[in-house]
């Protein structure tokens, strides 16, 4: 990975630097720590309504302008929140920079929010939370953070719900965007063409008007506990979509290393995975079937996911616990153990081969306090990893008899309800 500059401005914004020359484009990022876990109860959704607000116009320009402006130079800008933090994206060609950078400012230091715009992307949200409950695997999905979650902030869907939006208004949306919109809660990695010196003189001072001001601390739980649960949901479907999990871990987890190589043999290493050669390869039971940790900055979830046939359900979802338990008993052989070490490192380059991957890459590394050290420790991490370790943290962290099932399916040909 080229070699990595960072600063601190004076109101606290952290800012990460890679040149890369190569091209003539520039990306940025800048990530707020303002996610959907940051929601009032009551107003979930309002963190990813603020994002996507940002672009719908300014104190000097319209939405219509700012478009405009990003067709004739090529460019895109682009905001999202996740469950942890919003980013504000900017890609532009090195001629255009001036220009683009002057769009990026004002979307981040002075949005307005405009009430009809506002109003009509409440209405495309609404639209598409209301569309995604015909996708058994977005149903399956919300249900399963419902019940691992319960009142922990991670619990409801980033875009809020069906119930929560319509009552989102423009005063909760600047309030939001006040309290948690300030350098000092945000990072701007900068990728491509371009040196410290343009990043000072071009860069700097256009953030460094941002004013910085207190930030609210986060209130969620570390110590989620997880209970056994089935959920199931009816739906007339030739196939039952399924999760089976529950908590995960912090990304500051120090285990996250060897979690990553646990999961590899278990359920995140493709068609060489136990769950995949299990329930595909001699089963036929499934054409897709892999396990994942989603660490958070706060308590992640683990998941197993797949989709088999109705009446094969029960059977699939007995098989996952017993290569759960199995990896919990048995110590991996030293060949699955090294075959994951391979992987993981040898594609660990990928992670950052080009402008925007690097871009995410860095905010990620700083948002979660790895170090710039983070791609040079990565490998000798991973290398420490033994056969003990990982059944150290598969007893620790994977508890199939606690496990949450979620099924989304036709429960009647799943022999899950009592037939009529």
């Amino acid at each position: 990975m080229p070699p990595v500059s960072r600063m601190s401005l004076s109101n606290k914004m952290v800012l990460l630097l890679s040149e890369e020359h190569s091209l003539p484009f520039i990306t940025l990022q800048v990530v707020v720590d303002g996610g959907s876990r940051q929601d009032p109860k009551g107003k979930e959704g309002l963190a990813y309504l603020t994002a996507k607000g940002l672009l719908l116009g300014t104190s000097k320009q319209k939405v219509t302008s700012i478009n405009e402006a990003l067709d004739f130079m090529g460019a895109s800008l682009t905001a999202s929140a996740n469950k942890d933090y919003v980013s504000i994206s900017l890609r532009v060609l090195k001629k255009d920079l001036e220009n683009g950078l002057m769009l990026l400012a004002d979307t981040i230091l002075r949005p307005v929010f405009p009430e009809e715009e506002m109003q009509n992307e409440a209405n495309r949200v609404l639209g598409a939370i209301q569309s995604a409950e015909e996708d058994p695997g977005d149903v399956a999905e919300k249900a399963f953070y419902r019940t691992v979650f319960q009142d922990n902030p991670y619990r409801h869907p980033v875009e809020g719900t069906k119930e929560s939006v319509p009552g989102l208004v423009r005063e909760d949306v600047i309030r939001f965007y006040k309290t948690f919109y300030r350098p000092n809660n945000a990072i701007l990695a900068v990728v491509g063409d371009i040196s410290l010196e343009e990043v000072k003189a071009q860069i700097l001072p256009l953030f460094a008007e941002w004013p910085e001001g207190p930030i609210p601390k986060s209130d969620i739980s570390r110590d989620a506990t997880q209970k056994a649960g089935i959920i199931k949901i009816n739906r007339d479907l030739a196939q039952a979509n399924i999760i089976i999990g529950g908590i995960g871990v912090p990304r500051s987890n120090p285990d996250y290393y060897t979690l990553t190589v646990m999961n590899y043999i278990l359920g995140g290493g493709g068609f060489g995975s136990r769950l995949m050669e299990e329930i595909r390869a001699r089963r036929g039971l499934a054409y897709s079937v892999g396990s994942f940790f989603d660490p958070k900055k706060f308590q992640g979830a683990f998941q197993v996911v797949l989709q088999t046939k109705n009446a094969s359900a029960r059977e699939a979802i007995t098989l996952v616990l017993k290569q759960m338990e199995r990896i919990r008993k048995e110590p991996v052989s030293e060949e699955d153990l090294q075959r994951a070490k391979n992987y993981l490192i040898g594609s660990f380059p990928m992670r950052f081969d080009t402008q925007g991957k690097l871009v995410n890459f860095l905010s990620q590394v700083e948002y979660f306090g790895l170090g710039l050290d983070y791609p040079q420790q990565y490998p000798a991490l991973i290398k420490s990893v033994s056969r003990e370790d990982v059944l150290r943290v598969a007893q620790r962290y994977l508890h199939p008899e606690q496990s949450i099932q979620v099924i989304v399916g036709n429960l009647k040909e799943a022999g899950l309800i009592a037939p009529e």
